[in-house]
């Protein structure tokens, strides 16, 4: 009579033991996942890290390997321009000046859903003035492969834009093997993220897809309209708290108020490492183009305050003077304080002075 099939060679005690360890290891797994969850005893997570990599650095402090992280700023000032150079340096193994690089060279994809070739082709390359032409043009690694929206591609009837776009995204890091993504940028993959219930399923995508590929992933966002005298926080983010709840590190660039092209990167959340640029020791760069690469080049080390918009009484009187005018046209404390990147609160100040003043 067999009791187990596992038990058939029962004059072998090393496989009956085998076999024994074997199915209390299966009944160990069963325990470890019910449901969501997963549970295991502390040392039992410190043995199974122990077998995954140190993550190494991609961009200096701010970018790990396996991190989702997220690059923002206001509209131009130069994300496009940093993330190329990161791409550039990681698919040819060289480190940025300034900046460290650990991993080694590898595949970048980088979709590009701001640019068309030919403004791509402005920024990495010389203008002939006399012949009309672009020359010279920089050479990047085989290793950057640049992917933009095919605007001949017809779109399934049984999906839509935004989950073919998505299939489309996945089917790019299957067949090219890469493990690391930067998207430029992220409101192409949902159009809205300021909302907690539009940003929740495009960070439940991002990580999923981080986990399945072991994938390191940048993404660019944009920050609505801000008070250049404030130093740059989280809140500065975007609307939704979830976005910054879900990455793994962030940083931004932030512009000097002494010289229009000088730009100050910032950490702003760190988990593989301290915050060590913030905003008493933010780098300073200039973007410059000195031949055929348009790029942010490293100059010093500097407290953000020195760069930040100096505000005078005259500035603060226009401003309330322009806020009332916001609220007789009938928007409310918190729609006001959205046009100026400013709290609520800061709003209510402002008119309680502009009421002391009449």
């Amino acid at each position: 009579m067999k009791i187990n099939p596992v038990f058939d060679d029962l004059e072998n005690p090393e496989t009956i033991i085998s076999h024994v360890e074997q199915l209390q290891k299966d009944l160990e797994a069963e325990k470890e996942n019910k449901g969501l969850f997963k549970v295991k005893t502390a040392n039992q997570w410190l043995e199974q890290a122990k077998t995954t990599p140190i993550p190494e650095m991609l961009f200096g402090e701010f970018w790990h390997e396996g991190e989702i992280s997220i690059l923002f700023s206001d509209s131009n000032l130069g994300k496009s321009i940093l993330s190329v150079q990161i791409a550039d340096s990681i698919s040819k193994g060289q480190p940025i000046n300034g900046f460290r690089l650990e991993a080694k060279k590898q595949t970048v994809l980088y979709f590009d859903f701001e640019l068309s070739p030919k403004q791509f082709e402005v920024r990495y390359s010389v203008k002939n003035e006399g012949l009309k032409v672009f020359e010279n043009h920089y050479s990047f690694d085989d290793n950057f492969k640049r992917i933009e929206i095919n605007p001949d591609a017809e779109i399934p009837t049984e999906t839509t834009f935004e989950n073919y776009l998505n299939q489309s995204l996945e089917q790019s890091i299957i067949e090219t093997g890469a493990k690391i993504l930067i998207i430029d940028n992220i409101t192409y993959l949902k159009n809205e993220t300021e909302r907690s219930k539009d940003a929740l399923p495009l960070m439940k995508y991002l990580k999923a897809l981080k986990s399945k590929y072991g994938l390191s992933i940048l993404a660019l966002a944009h920050t609505p309209k801000r008070d250049l005298s404030r130093p740059i926080t989280q809140n500065d983010l975007g609307g939704s708290k979830m976005l910054y709840n879900f990455i793994d590190s962030c940083f931004a660039i932030g512009q000097s108020n002494t010289d229009k092209n000088l730009r100050y990167i910032k950490q702003i959340k760190a988990r593989n490492t301290a915050m060590i640029y913030d905003t008493e020791n933010v780098i300073v760069c200039e973007i410059a183009k000195p031949y055929n690469f348009l790029a942010f080049e490293y100059l010093d080390y500097g407290a953000e305050w020195e760069h930040l918009k100096q505000l005078t009484e005259k500035d603060h009187e226009s401003k309330i003077s322009e806020a009332l005018e916001f609220k007789k046209q009938g928007l409310s404390n918190v729609q006001i304080a959205k046009q100026f990147g400013v709290s609520e609160g800061a709003v209510r100040k402002w008119f309680k002075k502009g009421a002391e003043n009449e």
